[in-house]
């Protein structure tokens, strides 16, 4: 169990982050969700000991695994030291060959069958065949990743953080972590953007104005409850509207009427010869009738506002980048690149990848880590020559997105950046633009290198799609590894409506499916072949 009381958390600079935060996420599988900067990874390293709090307390019964997003990556370490099991290896190794020290037996404690443990976890997330002495740098990332994992499952905790595991994994990789994690009887916490490993959860976690809200079963069932929620809302702030109205029409009407009776009473009273005494004395009683009334009307003008904003307050506003791809309808047989015999040092086998992209292809780039997703995207991106072969293609622009973001200068702002891949754009419109991706205000001016991972994703799309002239032909390496939910099904709308070619690298089998993918390639030892579509879990 985890127990969070209270909880104040602000970074250095005073912006903070969560204020009074209280929850406790049980034993089970709990999806974390949330937009891009809302504070899910901030609030796993708070219950993972790595950063403290400055009031309020979190507390872990039991043992903690954590797994972050980011691992350091220590090229010499062993995979049994990235295991934390290289000690225990070293005093078995020392006992079977005869060293009966004492201080052997003390750091084995009852790991003796750690290794055949260690062999059992590796293998059940696909790295049987790796050895425990072998070093971390001759792995992929997606190894990596799934050898953190394994480090944290030999720790058998009773209490796993995980955050975005499935980012850097193939599918393989991917299947087989839904496979381990469909087996946990302790209790999970994952942060993730993956909808198809959100839906093995039991109930899903949002962090939404800085409260923590669980919501009963699956990714699904949540945003079925979101919707039943929007619809209520909206129902409410149309019932406030008309409320408001009403009222407003009703102390209309009634001042009105108050004015008609204040006319006619004087009329009346001066044609009946009454004193202006006693005239004074009606006219003030009435003026003080009408004030009674004005003042009910207006309280209830006033209460039926009151009801219309919080009716508005209950309606959620997600930030969502707002995206229209640029225009560049490509014609049907119209060849936008063409490659023959590809080699790129020992990435491609012999004789050498084929690849012709035609006309307004949507092309699903599949493969485990390694197999040379990237090497070939940079090659059709021209920003890597092969050793052998040919290239050939149209004149139009090739817009690639590169899996590591590092296409901006990391030193200039956002609207600098922009400036640089669309120097004719005009100011309002650049503007505009960048306002769409989110970035408004301040933040246009904020140096790349300071962004979060999704907001620099958000920036390099931005300067990569408008970027003068408008691409023909998109490469997207993962392009969806650093967004959030809302983002995710706002970039596949936009690439739904792109008229130009693409070619997309991911693991995200629900975004590949909603892209209305019309050519499925594989790359699998050094050869590009043509494939079927996974079948979405």
């Amino acid at each position: 169990m985890i127990i969070c009381s209270n909880l104040s958390f602000s970074w250095p600079d005073d912006t903070p982050v969560f204020d009074g935060l209280s929850f406790t996420v049980g034993s089970g599988r709990t999806g974390l969700v949330a937009p891009n900067g809302a504070g899910k990874s901030t609030l796993l390293r708070l219950v993972a000991g790595e950063l403290r709090p400055a009031s309020g307390s979190v507390s872990v019964d039991g043992v903690l695994g954590y797994l972050p997003q980011t691992l350091p990556l220590i090229a010499d370490l062993t995979v049994a030291e990235v295991l934390e099991i290289a000690p225990v290896l070293r005093a078995l190794r020392a006992i079977e060959g005869g060293d009966a020290d004492e201080a052997h037996f003390t750091t084995i404690g009852t790991d003796w069958d750690i290794e055949d443990r260690a062999k059992v976890v590796l293998g059940r997330l696909g790295l049987g065949d790796v050895e425990l002495d072998r070093p971390m740098g001759t792995l992929s990332g997606g190894q990596a990743v799934s050898l953190g994992l394994a480090a944290q499952l030999l720790k058998q905790p009773d209490v796993l953080l995980l955050d975005e595991p499935t980012n850097n994994l193939d599918l393989d990789a991917r299947h087989r972590l839904l496979d381990v994690l469909a087996d946990w009887r302790g209790s999970l916490l994952v942060v993730s953007h993956d909808r198809t490993l959100l839906d093995t959860m039991d109930r899903i976690a949002e962090l939404h104005r800085g409260e923590l809200r669980q919501f009963g079963g699956n990714f699904s069932d949540y945003e079925e409850a979101l919707r039943a929620e929007r619809e209520v809302a909206e129902r409410n702030i149309r019932n406030a509207e008309q409320d408001l109205k009403r009222e407003k029409r009703e102390m209309q009407v009634a001042r009105e009427r108050a004015a008609r009776r204040a006319s006619n009473a004087a009329r009346n009273l001066s044609s009946a010869g009454i004193s202006r005494l006693h005239a004074g004395n009606f006219a003030r009683k009435a003026q003080e009738t009408a004030g009674k009334a004005d003042g009910t009307h207006a309280q209830r003008v006033s209460e039926a506002k009151a009801r219309l904003d919080e009716a508005g307050r209950s309606l959620r506003e997600d930030q969502k980048i707002s995206l229209s791809l640029p225009q560049s309808n490509v014609p049907a047989g119209r060849t936008v690149f063409l490659g023959e015999g590809l080699r790129v040092r020992d990435v491609f086998a012999d004789p050498g990848v084929d690849l012709a992209i035609r006309g307004p292809e949507r092309i699903a780039l599949l493969g485990a880590n390694g197999s040379g997703k990237s090497t070939l995207l940079r090659v059709v991106a021209g920003q890597s020559a092969p050793d052998a072969g040919e290239v050939s293609g149209a004149d139009g622009r090739i817009a690639y997105l590169s899996q590591r973001l590092d296409l901006l200068d990391l030193d200039r702002t956002v609207v600098q950046n922009l400036r640089d891949a669309a120097p004719e754009l005009p100011d309002d419109k650049a503007m505009h633009l960048l306002a769409r991706f989110l970035f408004r205000g301040d933040r246009i001016h904020l140096p790349v290198g300071v962004l979060s991972g999704g907001e620099r994703l958000r920036a390099t799309l931005a300067c990569v799609l408008f970027a003068e002239p408008a691409p023909q032909l998109l490469l997207l390496d993962e392009p969806t590894n650093n967004l959030d939910l809302v983002s995710v099904g706002q970039l596949t709308g936009a690439l739904n409506a792109y008229e130009g070619a693409f070619v997309v690298v991911s693991h995200d089998e629900r975004f590949l499916a909603e892209i209305g993918i019309t050519r499925w390639l594989r790359l699998a030892g050094g050869r590009l072949t043509e494939t079927a579509g996974p079948e979405v879990r």
